[in-house]
């Protein structure tokens, strides 16, 4: 069973012992969970795996969804970084082959969901190459991930970001996660968006592309001081002296606020776990 913190009345979500402390940082590798068989064994992948490694948000993913692509990912970067034969013709790991850095980027995201849910996890990708280049092919491309999902889920448990049913619930999951990277973009896309003037499947690739860059100090900085204002006027914490916070400190304020009263616009964002992914440890 994964070694679990849990927050009182709020089953499966994160618990630092004190308000800012970093939910991703030093976390413990997560054993199989209960009746949840693992993807692979060994040293390679199971070919009855189905999708291996999602590239759409992971908080879509609900908890043996999450776990079963963080093993797999484990499974890669082990054929990857020590030239194991076994599953290396897989498509999955071709897909990333020579793409160490985008894997642990991957991994990083993972792990700061997981956290969300109350697993901890310290387990090191160790696989760096090629750094800012991700793969370039989809095993099903986003918007196929997201129907896919829709079927696994059907009477399943769901994930924290329930599945968007239209262009509109799409866009506000990303739409911080947009807003840190390239403002010019998030407002070109929220009036596409509201004249429907971008469909569902193109609107699901530009997203996942957007969110693989690396957000600047600025785009930060705006992003969760907009989370920031949804945490404060909900909980009533306005008079944190916010200007004495760094920007990790701050967002780490929001995402236990955040998750202590459970606010809804929060819950449902790609950012309250992957911007985290992002930022380096000091």
């Amino acid at each position: 069973m994964p070694r679990q913190k849990r927050r009182a009345g709020h089953p499966g979500t994160c618990a630092p012992r004190q308000r800012g402390a970093d939910p991703c940082r030093g976390m413990r590798r997560c054993r199989h969970p209960p009746q949840a068989r693992p993807l692979f064994s060994g040293s390679g992948l199971g070919l009855d795996s189905g999708m291996r490694i999602w590239d759409i948000d992971p908080g879509y993913l609900n908890r043996q969804s999450l776990l079963g692509e963080h093993r797999e990912l484990h499974g890669i970067a082990s054929i990857l970084r020590n030239g194991k034969k076994g599953y290396a013709r897989h498509p999955e790991t071709l897909r990333w082959s020579g793409h160490g850095w985008a894997l642990e980027r991957r991994h990083r995201q993972l792990a700061c969901e997981m956290a969300l849910r109350g697993y901890v996890d310290r387990s090191p990708v160790g696989i760096h190459a090629n750094e800012g280049v991700w793969p370039a092919t989809y095993i099903d491309a986003p918007h196929r991930q997201f129907r896919l999902l829709g079927e696994k889920y059907a009477d399943k448990e769901k994930g924290r970001i329930p599945l968007p049913a239209n262009e509109q619930a799409l866009w506000s999951h990303y739409k911080y996660s947009v807003l840190a990277r390239d403002p010019g973009r998030y407002r070109e896309i929220g009036r596409a968006v509201s004249r429907k003037e971008l469909g569902f499947d193109r609107l699901a690739l530009e997203l996942v592309a957007i969110s693989r860059t690396r957000p600047g100090e600025g785009g930060l900085r705006n992003a969760i001081q907009h989370m920031w204002g949804h945490a404060s006027r909900e909980s009533g914490e306005k008079r944190l002296a916010i200007q004495s916070l760094s920007l990790r400190e701050l967002f780490l304020v929001t995402r236990e606020i955040a998750l202590e009263i459970r606010e809804p616009y929060l819950m449902k964002s790609t950012a309250l776990g992957e911007l985290l992914a992002w930022m380096e440890v000091p």
